[in-house]
């Protein structure tokens, strides 16, 4: 699920906006996301943080509560990379430590970890899980926790300018019985604690890469002309384009062999074309091999068998 702050003036610390919180609440929790989002206007009000999301007037605020998350792991380390349809869920694991008055196994209780492009007072994009975390006590006073990061690309959720690096977030809420929709609602009863930088990730435009060596078979000594493509997700127009001046190694593996030797470095060039020259030496495989960007994954492509009379 993402949140794209298109409207720069009212995001702030987008995340816990009416929009951003996960859609799943407690089966048996009455509290919207509408209630968590003014927890937060609430709290940034009162502080005088810059880039709250909403110029909220009200006096009261929550009280600070004693949650703190650590120990985030987003996709256990690794980028997360999508493409231009299909749905990308990842896991995220973080340790929950509160207060031993903290109960964090009530219905009106909320933790979180999302993941935001750009800066936290004004970020450009957000992306958090379709559910809340599921968190399993460990001792009276830490929990292990785990959640999802849920994107769709295919649903407009990503622009090109989301690819690189990303920044994570921590939130708890504690509404302790409250009723926000109560005429005697005491906000200064509820809860709150939040982390502006827990962990880091990256978010990946996939990509895919092509080769075919021809003619074959050739005779020894003759030239072989490899060709290929290196195309990669572009989210603006949900389909696949080239990805130009980038290098990408050609590489061979003699037949019987099982260890590719790299050849040369070509150059992508219009709609990431590929395109060099070798003698033919001995039957074997020929691939191009990217080796990645901070916006674009590593990829290789299949060998190409070329059989050398």
């Amino acid at each position: 699920m993402r949140i794209r702050a298109t409207v720069a003036a009212v995001t702030g610390a987008l995340a816990l906006s009416a929009f951003a919180v996960p859609a799943a609440q407690a089966d048996d929790s009455a509290i919207t996301r509408e209630d968590t989002a003014k927890v937060l206007d609430a709290a940034h009000a009162a502080a005088a943080k810059s880039g709250s999301r909403a110029a909220a007037a009200a006096v009261d605020a929550p009280y600070a509560l004693d949650a703190s998350v650590s120990n985030v792991k987003i996709n256990n380390g690794k980028a997360i990379v999508a493409g231009t349809t299909k749905q990308v869920t990842v896991p995220t694991t973080f340790t929950l430590k509160h207060g031993a008055e903290v109960d964090i196994t009530a219905a009106d209780f909320f933790v979180d970890v999302e993941i935001y492009k750009g800066s936290y007072a004004e970020p450009e994009n957000i992306l958090v899980g379709d559910d809340w975390p599921t968190c399993v006590a460990v001792t009276s006073t830490t929990a292990s926790c785990k959640a999802t990061i849920d994107v769709r690309p295919g649903d407009g959720e990503l622009w090109n300018s989301d690819a690189g690096a990303w920044s994570a977030n921590a939130y708890a809420i504690a509404f302790n019985g409250e009723d926000p929709s109560a005429a005697d609602y005491d906000i200064t009863k509820v809860g709150f604690a939040e982390q502006t930088k827990v962990g880091s990730t990256k978010v990946q435009r996939y990509s895919k890469l092509s080769v075919n060596a021809s003619p074959e078979p050739v005779k020894k000594g003759k030239t072989i002309t490899v060709t290929g493509a290196l195309t990669r997700a572009n989210w603006d127009t949900f389909k696949y384009a080239g990805y130009t001046v980038q290098p990408v190694k050609l590489q061979f593996k003699k037949k019987g062999t099982s260890t590719y030797v790299d050849v040369k470095t070509v150059k992508s060039g219009t709609k990431g074309a590929l395109k060099t020259t070798v003698k033919a030496a001995s039957d074997g495989y020929f691939r191009y091999n990217f080796a990645g960007t901070s916006t674009t994954p590593a990829v290789k492509a299949a060998g190409d068998f070329v059989d050398v009379k």
